[in-house]
């Protein structure tokens, strides 16, 4: 029986978790999606072309690939169809490469409002969501009040629709947000969304489970693919600066049914620096000319919200607590060459905290939590060109090993641009 190996991101998400699964999938029989909404937007670059997936794996490039969105998953079903036409429109034979978990979580027109009225009633305190719907449509999985998709082949689906409608009416007045005032467009908005719900009626939609373990026990590969980042997990991320699912390995379990025993490899994707959208805490955020010059370079804009990211130095206390959290066995470097022009680049490699440095994260990020940075010379040499490892230069090699011994985890794949062929596997 083969394992189910995990690809997820280290940091705050954002990380290029798209581009790797498009470059590993070819050795994979199933790419599956394991948590996570419309939220996390990833991006693939090849033949000239730039695509961005919502939820829909980034398998769907590959021919021949089973593609899974696992129950974890919430989904929009207005969003899914917006981006499946899309990719049908692109030539990708979608319907006959997806697979739809029947127990994946609907998110409801009024769920988005929801995300609106709560992100409204915090003031000064919001978390940043996307607006998305994403974490009121958790909060009713939770609460055992949710729709999934497989209800939508239920002849009850009408009157269970009507029935939590009606709760989240009462839910928003209860919030002060009126439906008349400040979304006067819901009737069409849903009308919209019942409609999607036919086309999404065109897919096989299944028993996630099964279909995962089925394939193991016939010794195929299946790669999951996480969304966001581990530093976003609910449980283990800068609360409550977080997102609303596990997106750290653990979660590939509950989110695709799969026991731990059969976890394999672990892939840990970072950038050679650190991203931040929203609020929350950030260490090692810059706000002087240096962190405008990595935004500008690294192109930090957010794929699906277009909101411009928070960027510093990469932060390893982060990045040994997350890999631990994972068990990660193969780092995986995004965005090199974004640090290309730079004559020092800084390592963050302690924290201080109460006059004290650790190493260890703390219980909570704050203000209070000051970075100690290691400083390296800049390795000043235009990564995009290099085709192997071999072509690497010193300071960057000096860089790698500095990161790889910190860690002790070895850096599997180093990203040197954003196309697919820009790629380098490590020996």
């Amino acid at each position: 029986m083969s394992k189910v190996d995990v690809l997820l991101g280290l940091q705050w998400g954002d990380e290029g978790k798209g581009k790797v699964v498009d470059v590993l999938t070819p050795r994979y029989d199933m790419v599956a999606r394991f948590q996570g909404g419309p939220n996390a937007g990833h991006t693939l670059e090849f033949d000239h072309k730039k695509f961005v997936l919502r939820s829909i794996p980034s398998g769907v490039f590959q021919g021949g690939k089973t593609n899974l969105i696992g129950n974890g998953v919430v989904l929009d079903p207005v969003l899914f169809r917006d981006e499946a036409q899309s990719l049908e429109e692109s030539g990708v034979d979608l319907k006959h490469r997806l697979l739809i978990s029947k127990k994946a979580h609907l998110i409801l027109p009024t769920h988005r409002l929801l995300d609106a009225a709560n992100e409204l009633a915090k003031g000064d305190k919001k978390v940043g969501t996307t607006g998305k719907g994403i974490g009121p449509t958790y909060t009713d999985k939770v609460s055992r009040n949710g729709l999934r998709v497989g209800d939508i082949l239920s002849p009850d689906f009408p009157a269970k629709f009507e029935t939590i409608k009606k709760r989240h009416f009462a839910q928003l007045k209860g919030l002060n947000y009126s439906i008349e005032t400040q979304a006067p467009d819901y009737a069409e908005k849903e009308q919209e969304w019942l409609e999607s719900l036919e086309y999404l009626k065109e897919y096989q939609l299944v028993n996630g489970e099964a279909k995962v373990n089925d394939a193991l026990s016939h010794n195929k590969l299946v790669l999951a693919e996480g969304a966001q980042g581990s530093l976003l997990d609910i449980d283990y991320g800068s609360y409550p600066f977080v997102t609303s699912s596990n997106t750290v390995a653990a979660g590939a379990c509950i989110g695709l049914g799969v026991s731990p025993r059969n976890i394999g490899r672990v892939f840990g994707i970072f950038k050679a620096y650190c991203t931040r959208v929203g609020a929350g805490p950030f260490p090692t955020e810059l706000f002087d000319a240096t962190g405008d010059k990595i935004c500008e370079v690294g192109r930090e804009f957010g794929s699906v919200t277009g909101r411009k990211r928070r960027c510093g130095w990469v932060d390893l206390v982060a990045l040994k607590y997350t890999t631990m959290l994972n068990g990660v066995t193969d780092l995986i470097m995004m965005k090199s060459d974004v640090l290309d022009g730079f004559e020092e680049i800084k390592v963050c490699v302690a924290y201080e905290v109460d006059g004290k440095e650790t190493t260890e994260m703390p219980f909570e990020l704050s203000d209070e939590v000051k970075p100690v940075y290691k400083s390296f010379k800049g390795w000043q040499q235009d990564m995009t060109s290099c085709t192997s490892e071999a072509e690497f230069s010193t300071e960057f090699r000096e860089y790698l090993k500095f990161i790889e011994e910190y860690l002790g985890i070895p850096i599997y794949i180093v990203s040197v641009g954003p196309d697919r062929a820009q790629t380098i596997i490590r020996k």
